[in-house]
Protein backbone atom coordinates (compact mmCIF):
# COMPACT_ATOMS: atom_id res chain seq x y z
CA UNK A 1 0.00 0.00 0.00
CA UNK A 2 1.05 4.04 -0.96
CA UNK A 3 0.59 6.50 1.17
CA UNK A 4 0.42 9.68 -0.01
CA UNK A 5 0.23 12.85 2.23
CA UNK A 6 -0.58 16.19 0.61
CA UNK A 7 -2.88 14.45 -1.95
CA UNK A 8 -4.44 17.72 -3.35
CA UNK A 9 -1.48 19.98 -3.37
CA UNK A 10 0.13 21.14 -6.18
CA UNK A 11 2.72 17.88 -6.52
CA UNK A 12 0.03 15.36 -4.62
CA UNK A 13 -3.19 15.53 -6.84
CA UNK A 14 -0.60 15.11 -10.16
CA UNK A 15 0.87 12.03 -8.07
CA UNK A 16 -2.61 10.66 -7.25
CA UNK A 17 -3.43 10.50 -10.97
CA UNK A 18 -0.93 8.97 -11.70
CA UNK A 19 -1.18 6.23 -9.27
CA UNK A 20 -4.96 5.87 -9.59
CA UNK A 21 -3.57 4.50 -13.32
CA UNK A 22 -1.81 1.69 -11.48
CA UNK A 23 -2.59 -1.07 -9.67
CA UNK A 24 -1.99 -0.46 -6.31
CA UNK A 25 -3.38 -0.21 -2.75
CA UNK A 26 -3.71 3.41 -2.30
CA UNK A 27 -4.61 5.80 1.14
CA UNK A 28 -4.41 9.75 1.21
CA UNK A 29 -4.05 11.52 4.32
CA UNK A 30 -6.19 14.52 3.57
CA UNK A 31 -7.79 17.67 5.43
CA UNK A 32 -10.74 17.87 3.76
CA UNK A 33 -11.89 14.68 1.59
CA UNK A 34 -13.95 17.04 -0.53
CA UNK A 35 -11.68 17.55 -2.22
CA UNK A 36 -10.53 14.87 -3.76
CA UNK A 37 -11.33 14.04 -7.40
CA UNK A 38 -14.04 12.50 -8.11
CA UNK A 39 -12.23 9.48 -9.80
CA UNK A 40 -10.36 8.76 -6.62
CA UNK A 41 -14.08 7.42 -5.74
CA UNK A 42 -13.53 3.50 -4.34
CA UNK A 43 -10.38 3.79 -5.22
CA UNK A 44 -8.14 5.31 -1.84
CA UNK A 45 -9.08 4.40 1.74
CA UNK A 46 -9.31 8.07 3.12
CA UNK A 47 -7.41 8.76 6.58
CA UNK A 48 -8.74 12.74 7.53
CA UNK A 49 -6.53 15.11 9.41
CA UNK A 50 -3.19 16.12 9.60
CA UNK A 51 -0.29 14.43 8.61
CA UNK A 52 1.78 16.56 11.20
CA UNK A 53 -0.24 14.58 14.03
CA UNK A 54 0.86 11.59 15.54
CA UNK A 55 -2.35 9.83 15.83
CA UNK A 56 -3.40 10.86 12.18
CA UNK A 57 0.18 9.39 10.93
CA UNK A 58 -0.10 6.43 13.10
CA UNK A 59 -3.45 5.27 11.45
CA UNK A 60 -2.06 6.18 8.19
CA UNK A 61 0.67 4.24 7.91
CA UNK A 62 -0.47 0.95 9.46
CA UNK A 63 -0.25 -1.53 6.94
CA UNK A 64 1.37 0.38 4.33
CA UNK A 65 4.64 -0.08 2.46
CA UNK A 66 5.78 3.58 1.21
CA UNK A 67 4.95 6.84 1.55
CA UNK A 68 4.99 10.20 -0.38
CA UNK A 69 5.95 12.76 2.30
CA UNK A 70 5.31 16.32 1.77
CA UNK A 71 5.56 19.49 4.45
CA UNK A 72 3.12 21.51 4.01
CA UNK A 73 4.21 25.32 4.66
CA UNK A 74 2.94 27.03 8.01
CA UNK A 75 4.20 30.80 7.43
CA UNK A 76 3.24 31.43 10.72
CA UNK A 77 5.44 28.80 12.51
CA UNK A 78 7.91 30.40 15.04
CA UNK A 79 11.04 28.61 13.41
CA UNK A 80 11.53 27.59 9.82
CA UNK A 81 13.08 23.95 12.01
CA UNK A 82 9.28 23.77 13.62
CA UNK A 83 7.68 23.91 10.25
CA UNK A 84 10.08 20.95 8.63
CA UNK A 85 11.81 18.73 11.42
CA UNK A 86 8.90 19.27 13.98
CA UNK A 87 6.57 18.39 11.72
CA UNK A 88 7.97 15.57 10.23
CA UNK A 89 9.04 13.99 13.89
CA UNK A 90 6.10 12.30 14.43
CA UNK A 91 5.92 10.60 11.15
CA UNK A 92 9.21 9.30 11.62
CA UNK A 93 8.20 7.47 14.98
CA UNK A 94 5.46 5.85 12.72
CA UNK A 95 7.56 5.08 9.68
CA UNK A 96 9.79 2.49 12.63
CA UNK A 97 6.50 1.44 14.41
CA UNK A 98 4.74 0.22 10.88
CA UNK A 99 7.52 -1.18 9.66
CA UNK A 100 7.26 1.41 6.24
CA UNK A 101 9.99 0.34 3.65
CA UNK A 102 10.36 3.31 1.26
CA UNK A 103 9.83 6.95 1.75
CA UNK A 104 9.66 9.28 -1.14
CA UNK A 105 9.83 12.87 -0.13
CA UNK A 106 10.25 16.49 -1.95
CA UNK A 107 13.03 18.25 -0.42
CA UNK A 108 15.48 20.80 -2.59
CA UNK A 109 19.01 21.78 -4.25
CA UNK A 110 21.48 22.41 -2.42
CA UNK A 111 23.40 19.77 0.14
CA UNK A 112 26.96 21.03 0.48
CA UNK A 113 26.64 24.65 -0.30
CA UNK A 114 25.60 26.37 2.80
CA UNK A 115 24.46 26.22 6.15
CA UNK A 116 22.42 29.35 5.23
CA UNK A 117 19.62 28.69 2.71
CA UNK A 118 16.66 29.12 4.76
CA UNK A 119 13.76 26.91 3.75
CA UNK A 120 16.47 24.85 2.08
CA UNK A 121 18.55 24.14 5.03
CA UNK A 122 15.75 23.08 7.24
CA UNK A 123 14.16 21.05 4.06
CA UNK A 124 17.91 18.90 4.19
CA UNK A 125 17.84 18.94 7.73
CA UNK A 126 14.12 16.94 7.69
CA UNK A 127 15.55 14.21 5.02
CA UNK A 128 18.62 13.36 7.46
CA UNK A 129 15.99 12.79 10.23
CA UNK A 130 13.64 10.48 7.49
CA UNK A 131 17.07 9.05 6.75
CA UNK A 132 18.36 8.49 10.15
CA UNK A 133 15.29 6.01 11.01
CA UNK A 134 17.23 3.83 8.58
CA UNK A 135 13.68 3.37 6.27
CA UNK A 136 14.82 3.43 2.90
CA UNK A 137 14.43 7.06 1.51
CA UNK A 138 14.63 9.33 -2.13
CA UNK A 139 14.35 12.64 -1.59
CA UNK A 140 13.89 14.46 -4.44
CA UNK A 141 15.72 17.50 -4.98
CA UNK A 142 14.20 20.41 -7.00
CA UNK A 143 14.82 24.06 -7.90
CA UNK A 144 12.03 26.92 -8.18
CA UNK A 145 8.93 25.62 -9.52
CA UNK A 146 7.73 26.53 -13.35
CA UNK A 147 4.14 26.52 -11.29
CA UNK A 148 5.01 28.57 -8.76
CA UNK A 149 4.61 31.83 -11.24
CA UNK A 150 0.85 30.39 -11.12
CA UNK A 151 0.31 33.04 -8.15
CA UNK A 152 1.41 35.95 -10.28
CA UNK A 153 -0.52 35.15 -12.91
CA UNK A 154 -2.62 38.39 -11.97
CA UNK A 155 0.10 40.97 -12.48
CA UNK A 156 1.63 38.69 -15.47
CA UNK A 157 -2.16 39.50 -17.12
CA UNK A 158 -3.08 43.20 -16.41
CA UNK A 159 0.62 45.01 -16.30
CA UNK A 160 2.78 42.13 -18.09
CA UNK A 161 5.18 41.74 -14.87
CA UNK A 162 6.14 39.48 -13.21
CA UNK A 163 8.76 40.15 -9.83
CA UNK A 164 11.26 37.98 -7.97
CA UNK A 165 14.74 38.90 -5.83
CA UNK A 166 17.11 37.06 -8.24
CA UNK A 167 19.34 38.65 -11.09
CA UNK A 168 17.63 39.03 -14.34
CA UNK A 169 20.36 37.42 -15.94
CA UNK A 170 20.85 34.48 -13.29
CA UNK A 171 20.60 31.35 -15.36
CA UNK A 172 18.58 28.61 -13.23
CA UNK A 173 17.07 25.28 -13.66
CA UNK A 174 13.84 25.08 -12.70
CA UNK A 175 11.39 22.55 -13.21
CA UNK A 176 7.26 21.55 -13.54
CA UNK A 177 5.24 19.97 -10.70
CA UNK A 178 3.77 17.45 -13.64
CA UNK A 179 7.58 16.21 -13.91
CA UNK A 180 8.36 15.90 -10.18
CA UNK A 181 4.75 13.84 -10.07
CA UNK A 182 6.11 11.41 -12.55
CA UNK A 183 9.40 11.05 -10.89
CA UNK A 184 8.02 10.42 -7.68
CA UNK A 185 4.71 8.08 -8.72
CA UNK A 186 7.89 6.22 -11.18
CA UNK A 187 9.61 5.32 -7.44
CA UNK A 188 6.57 4.70 -5.38
CA UNK A 189 5.86 1.98 -7.92
CA UNK A 190 9.29 -0.02 -7.70
CA UNK A 191 9.29 -1.66 -4.75
CA UNK A 192 13.01 -2.65 -5.74
CA UNK A 193 15.26 0.13 -3.87
CA UNK A 194 16.77 1.16 -0.72
CA UNK A 195 19.20 2.84 1.25
CA UNK A 196 19.52 6.59 1.10
CA UNK A 197 19.61 8.94 -1.84
CA UNK A 198 18.63 12.00 -3.57
CA UNK A 199 17.26 12.08 -6.84
CA UNK A 200 17.56 15.79 -8.38
CA UNK A 201 14.75 16.87 -10.86
CA UNK A 202 15.97 20.21 -12.97
CA UNK A 203 13.98 20.23 -15.71
CA UNK A 204 15.69 20.07 -19.63
CA UNK A 205 17.17 24.18 -19.45
CA UNK A 206 18.77 26.32 -17.15
CA UNK A 207 16.90 30.02 -17.61
CA UNK A 208 16.98 33.35 -16.13
CA UNK A 209 14.33 35.74 -15.56
CA UNK A 210 14.98 37.84 -18.70
CA UNK A 211 14.72 34.65 -20.95
CA UNK A 212 11.56 33.28 -19.18
CA UNK A 213 9.91 37.13 -19.51
CA UNK A 214 10.71 36.76 -23.32
CA UNK A 215 9.48 33.10 -23.30
CA UNK A 216 6.12 34.24 -21.75
CA UNK A 217 5.99 37.34 -24.59
CA UNK A 218 6.11 34.87 -26.88
CA UNK A 219 3.49 32.35 -25.88
CA UNK A 220 1.02 35.05 -23.99
CA UNK A 221 1.47 37.19 -27.22
CA UNK A 222 1.50 40.17 -24.68
CA UNK A 223 5.13 41.49 -23.73
CA UNK A 224 6.01 40.41 -20.21
CA UNK A 225 8.73 42.26 -18.41
CA UNK A 226 10.76 40.58 -14.95
CA UNK A 227 11.01 43.57 -12.66
CA UNK A 228 13.69 42.73 -9.18
CA UNK A 229 12.66 43.37 -6.24
CA UNK A 230 15.43 44.70 -3.71
CA UNK A 231 15.78 41.95 -0.79
CA UNK A 232 14.75 44.22 2.01
CA UNK A 233 11.42 45.23 -0.07
CA UNK A 234 10.84 41.38 -0.21
CA UNK A 235 10.94 41.04 3.40
CA UNK A 236 8.92 43.45 4.00
CA UNK A 237 5.93 42.33 1.91
CA UNK A 238 6.52 38.77 3.40
CA UNK A 239 5.85 40.20 6.49
CA UNK A 240 2.64 42.39 5.25
CA UNK A 241 1.56 39.32 4.08
CA UNK A 242 1.34 37.87 7.59
CA UNK A 243 4.29 35.61 7.95
CA UNK A 244 6.24 35.19 11.24
CA UNK A 245 9.60 36.42 11.14
CA UNK A 246 11.52 33.41 11.54
CA UNK A 247 9.46 32.39 8.38
CA UNK A 248 10.29 35.93 6.66
CA UNK A 249 13.73 35.62 7.05
CA UNK A 250 13.75 31.79 6.06
CA UNK A 251 12.30 32.93 3.07
CA UNK A 252 14.85 35.68 2.29
CA UNK A 253 17.39 33.33 3.18
CA UNK A 254 16.49 31.22 0.67
CA UNK A 255 16.26 34.03 -1.97
CA UNK A 256 19.94 35.18 -1.51
CA UNK A 257 21.50 31.89 -1.28
CA UNK A 258 19.67 30.90 -4.75
CA UNK A 259 20.99 34.32 -6.30
CA UNK A 260 24.36 32.91 -4.89
CA UNK A 261 24.34 29.79 -7.27
CA UNK A 262 22.45 27.27 -4.41
CA UNK A 263 20.50 25.94 -7.66
CA UNK A 264 23.36 25.43 -9.85
CA UNK A 265 25.97 23.80 -7.98
CA UNK A 266 24.08 19.74 -9.64
CA UNK A 267 25.34 19.72 -12.91
CA UNK A 268 21.90 17.98 -14.59
CA UNK A 269 22.55 14.80 -16.26
CA UNK A 270 19.88 12.48 -18.44
CA UNK A 271 18.94 11.57 -15.04
CA UNK A 272 17.92 14.37 -13.66
CA UNK A 273 16.69 16.21 -16.60
CA UNK A 274 13.07 15.79 -16.74
CA UNK A 275 11.11 16.73 -20.57
CA UNK A 276 8.93 19.43 -19.60
CA UNK A 277 10.35 22.54 -20.73
CA UNK A 278 9.36 26.07 -19.83
CA UNK A 279 8.08 27.19 -23.07
CA UNK A 280 5.62 23.73 -22.91
CA UNK A 281 4.64 24.89 -19.31
CA UNK A 282 3.48 28.18 -20.67
CA UNK A 283 1.54 26.77 -23.42
CA UNK A 284 -0.15 24.16 -21.10
CA UNK A 285 -0.49 25.83 -17.68
CA UNK A 286 0.28 29.52 -17.68
CA UNK A 287 -1.64 30.55 -21.12
CA UNK A 288 -4.64 28.75 -19.68
CA UNK A 289 -4.92 30.20 -16.23
CA UNK A 290 -4.20 33.74 -17.54
CA UNK A 291 -7.33 32.80 -19.82
CA UNK A 292 -9.35 31.94 -16.84
CA UNK A 293 -8.23 35.28 -14.90
CA UNK A 294 -9.36 37.46 -17.87
CA UNK A 295 -12.71 35.69 -18.17
CA UNK A 296 -13.12 36.04 -14.36
CA UNK A 297 -12.66 39.76 -15.02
Amino acid sequence: MIVVTTPTGRIGHQLLQRLLAADEQIRVVVRDPARLPAEAGDRVEVVQGSHGDADVVDRAFAGADSVFWVIPPDFRCDSVDANYSGFTRPACDAFVRHGIERVVGVSALGRGVTDHAGFVTASLAKDDLIASTGVAHRALTMPSFMDNLLGQVEPIRSQGMFFSTLAPDRRMPLCATADIATVAARLLLDHSWSGNDSVPVLGPEDLSHDEMAQIMSEVLGTRVRYRRIPIEAFREQLRERGLSDAMAEGMVEMMVAKDAGLDNAEQRTARSSTPTSFRQWCEDVLAPAAEDVAHAH
